[in-house]
């Protein structure tokens, strides 16, 4: 019977290819190097990585330190002391050279071709069959990245920015899988619950590194269609998205569901994972908030439904943002759960200014310290004679409201009123602004409960340097008008 080729009426499903991404195994196959430089070194190196048995035609010329390192090392290399024959390729599974002219170029393309062998010549893509991409690796996952020679630095930077989303955790998870298959395939037919099960495994490949009984839980899950659900606080930073650590770009990305705080910027949020359902349970002084109880209850719910959730938190997790009483819930639920740091923002604010909280010359310790206590007043039981010390440097936060306050406890306790003081705005957003004060002034930039303002107060002689002319000169204070930003609420389907 005849074939007859019917040409589609739709579109193609698949858009044109400069290159086909093509993946060889190599293990203990031959391969022929041509060349003992460095460069050369490095391709040998990549194919010994593969398991590769690696032959060298270095040539007599000398051997380069990298290849006789790469030698050295145990790895399956032989080096040989010549130039390349036609015959040297016969047999191999894949030949490189590194060619000192074009002559030596063609002459090794043209034997490579008449033996069958996918040939590369390096830096000379006219005569290569193939390509070297830029590799992420997570093996046995391996992430190709190519720009068919277009721009390389474009395929260097693209592997950077999925370094930052592939834990290095995915590694252990891949073998993992490769253990299940059988176990899977043994318990269920090709269906809705074999398919169920490796999406429970997927959900769970970039999250922390799987457990000693990762397996078992997941097939645990099987019962009522989900897994045992886990809980990471993430640490917001300041606000700026840039200031995010990669393992919290990773976790935003793996989450089922998001529960950020008031002060968590939308550039951070923009981080996360499009599906992932967002829900806003912000407490701010003076402002009407989720109860710490209501997140309590709401993370628990979410953990035994099976979800990944990430509980992000402005600045750092462990400084003032109660996740002491929440990891404290968790446990009691037995919920299982990890902390991602963050920069807390006395930190941002100290380097946004360029000081260092604890010069030699000026401070021996630095304080954290609340700036209002649970009824709204004076934080209770502070050593104020132990902040009033003029050698230590102390940050107080969500002190807006209580400014007055602060500063004259301080000087009844017998620290100057000319103490330099900085007073900083929505450290790390669009709208920040650092004023440089004194004790004595600090007064004056008391914010009201409605501001919606973050507010720092840095106090001690670590910031003279940084007030007046010199805060000027270095435009830290950007605007006092506050740049309001659209907020995301609870979205998705839960």
């Amino acid at each position: 019977m005849k074939l007859v080729s019917r040409q589609r009426n739709d579109a193609s499903r698949i858009a044109s290819l400069s290159v086909l991404p093509v993946f060889l195994d190599l293990a203990q196959k031959r391969a022929v190097v041509a060349g003992g430089s460095a460069a050369a070194a490095w391709k040998a190196e990549l194919l010994c990585a593969t398991g590769a048995r690696v032959h060298v035609l270095a040539g007599t010329d000398a051997v380069s330190e990298e290849m006789a390192a790469l030698a050295a090392r145990g790895e399956a290399v032989t080096i040989e002391t010549r130039g390349w024959q036609a015959s040297d390729l016969a047999c191999a599974a894949i030949a490189i050279a590194d060619a000192e002219t074009d002559e030596e170029a063609i002459a090794f393309a043209a034997a490579a071709r008449a033996a069958g062998v996918p040939c590369n010549v390096i830096d000379r893509p006219e005569h290569c069959q193939f390509q070297f991409g830029t590799i992420v690796n997570r093996s046995p996952v391996v992430v190709g990245i190519s720009t068919s020679g277009a721009a390389p630095i474009l395929g260097q930077a693209i592997r950077r920015r999925i370094e930052t989303l592939l834990p290095p955790t995915l590694a252990e998870w891949a073998a993992l899988g490769q253990q299940l298959r059988d176990r899977v395939a043994q318990r269920w037919q090709p269906g809705p619950a074999r398919r169920a099960f490796w999406e429970r495994f997927v959900d769970r490949a970039f999250g922390p590194a799987p457990q000693a009984d990762a397996a078992d839980d997941l097939f645990d899950g099987d019962g009522d269609g989900t897994a045992r659900g886990h809980v990471t606080f993430v640490g917001a930073g300041p606000g700026d998205g840039e200031l995010l650590t990669l393992k919290a770009v990773r976790a935003l990305q793996a989450a089922d569901v998001i529960l950020f705080d008031d002060l968590v910027s939308d550039a951070v949020l923009e981080l996360a994972r499009r599906e992932a359902r967002r829900i806003l349970v912000g407490k701010r002084a003076g402002r009407p908030g989720c109860q710490q109880h209501e997140i309590n209850d709401m993370m628990i719910a979410l953990a035994k439904a099976g979800r990944r959730v990430v509980r992000l938190k402005s600045g750092d997790p462990m400084i003032f943002g109660r996740a002491g009483e929440e990891i404290a819930a968790l446990e009691a639920e037995g919920i299982g759960h990890d902390v991602v740091p963050g920069i807390t923002a006395g930190l941002a604010m100290a380097a946004r200014l360029g000081v260092s909280l604890t010069h030699r010359d000026c401070a021996k310790s630095v304080r954290f310290v609340t700036g209002h206590s649970k009824a709204g007043g004076l934080p209770r039981d502070v050593d104020w004679d132990a902040i009033a010390d003029p050698s230590t440097t102390t940050i107080f936060y969500m002190g807006g409201r209580m400014a007055g306050p602060i500063a004259s406890a301080l000087i009844a306790h017998g620290m100057a009123a000319d103490t330099p003081v900085v007073v900083g705005v929505d450290i790390g957003r669009a709208s920040e602004a650092i004023h440089p004060t004194t004790l004595a002034g600090l007064p004056a930039f008391a914010a009201p409960a409605s501001s919606g303002q973050a507010v720092l107060i840095g106090i001690g002689t670590v910031f003279a340097a940084r007030s007046g002319a010199a805060l000027a000169r270095r435009r830290i204070v950007r605007s006092e008008a506050r740049i309001a930003a659209p907020r995301l609420v609870a979205s998705g389907a839960g």
